[in-house]
């Protein structure tokens, strides 16, 4: 979508929306948002937020994770990739809406504008700090706990969760009740179209990384390999590698602790879970695929609450926040997407 697409040609207001993303599943589910908002003049950018965000970037503070340079240059080349229309920092102002997939940290430019927040997927663990950011969300910084303190902003309008189960848990947390939508999130809503495609491999344990440590988390690599091959057995094994990690330490390691697994460094991670047994993870949203699809699945995380807190799979995530996004803007006058999508 460019920003002309946005227009509507009747002579009405256009209402001009940010979009500020972040991680590449953040920035494909808002991307997906904006293409249900034709009545919307959208631009996007890569995830920034308070001012001394910027500093802590420029220190390179921050690589590695969403506010740095190597993700943010990730998530333009994407955009650009799709022909959206980039407004780096939101610098031109003017927007009536934002849309972000965080609001862990907030963008310092938002001069007043309603801000709908789109969870982005499982929340990381608790942590150390955890007491004191949940008692003190405006004192402390939130990012101290990471994606943990997703929803205690309380600077939203509106809060877009993946279930009703994540729904009772933000709310149990701090959020306002009034603010939090059971939507669905889009890159989750219809885990059963993953196992359409043509990924070779068959029957398999699965075991997906993560970046903990590249996002200044603790994580024993070693005993992790070891659980995976224990659960494993005789069966194959394939390691698919974080996007975001170190990719050269990842292999040096699995060549000394799991010579004989093979290793994926890029592929379709949902069809790869698709076509295996057993999904062995740690703290990742992966987990809601595998529990989707009927596999058997190893987190961190507690199984029976995994499964309350699974993502609705409702295939019109992308819809239904989309139509959030017409209530805060007050565009009562506009077929909803719902409409429009029973009118084709």
């Amino acid at each position: 979508m460019t920003t002309s697409e946005g227009r509507r040609g009747n002579g009405a207001h256009t209402p001009r929306a940010l979009f500020i993303c972040g991680s590449l599943n953040q920035t494909t589910q808002l991307h997906a948002i904006a293409r249900k908002l034709p009545e919307v003049d959208a631009s996007f950018s890569p995830f920034y937020g308070e001012r001394y965000v910027t500093w802590m970037r420029r220190l390179g503070l921050l690589e590695n994770t969403i506010g740095g340079h190597k993700l943010r240059n990730r998530c333009l080349r994407y955009l650009e990739r799709n022909g959206l229309a980039i407004d780096v920092d939101g610098e031109r102002g003017g927007y009536e809406l934002i849309v972000t997939g965080t609001d862990v940290v907030l963008p310092y430019n938002a001069n007043g504008a309603p801000i709908v927040v789109v969870q982005e997927g499982i929340l990381d663990p608790n942590g150390v700090a955890w007491p004191l950011v949940s008692r003190l969300p405006k004192r402390v910084p939130r990012w101290l706990v990471g994606t943990a303190a997703t929803g205690l902003s309380n600077k939203y309008q509106r809060f877009c969760v993946a279930s009703e189960g994540y729904r009772e848990l933000f709310v149990s947390r701090g959020a306002p009740p009034s603010r939090v939508v059971s939507t669905g999130i889009p890159n989750f809503d219809d885990c059963a179209s993953f196992k359409r495609h043509d990924f070779p491999e068959r029957d398999y344990v699965l075991v997906c990384t993560s970046d903990a440590r590249e996002t200044y988390k603790w994580h024993n690599r070693k005993r992790f390999i070891a659980r995976a091959l224990h659960i494993a057995g005789t069966r194959k094994v394939i390691f698919k590698l974080h996007p975001n990690e170190n990719f050269a330490r990842a292999r040096r390691e699995l060549e000394r602790y799991a010579p004989n697994a093979k290793v994926y460094i890029d592929g379709p991670i949902e069809a790869m879970i698709a076509n295996c047994s057993t999904l062995v993870t740690e703290w990742s949203s992966v987990a809601f695929v595998g529990i989707a699809l009927g596999k058997e699945v190893f987190s961190s995380h507690p199984m029976s609450e995994l499964r309350r807190l699974l993502p609705e799979q409702n295939r019109s995530a992308a819809r239904r926040i989309a139509d959030v996004c017409r209530e805060v803007l007050g565009l009562d006058g506009v077929r909803s997407a719902h409409e429009m999508e029973a009118a084709e």
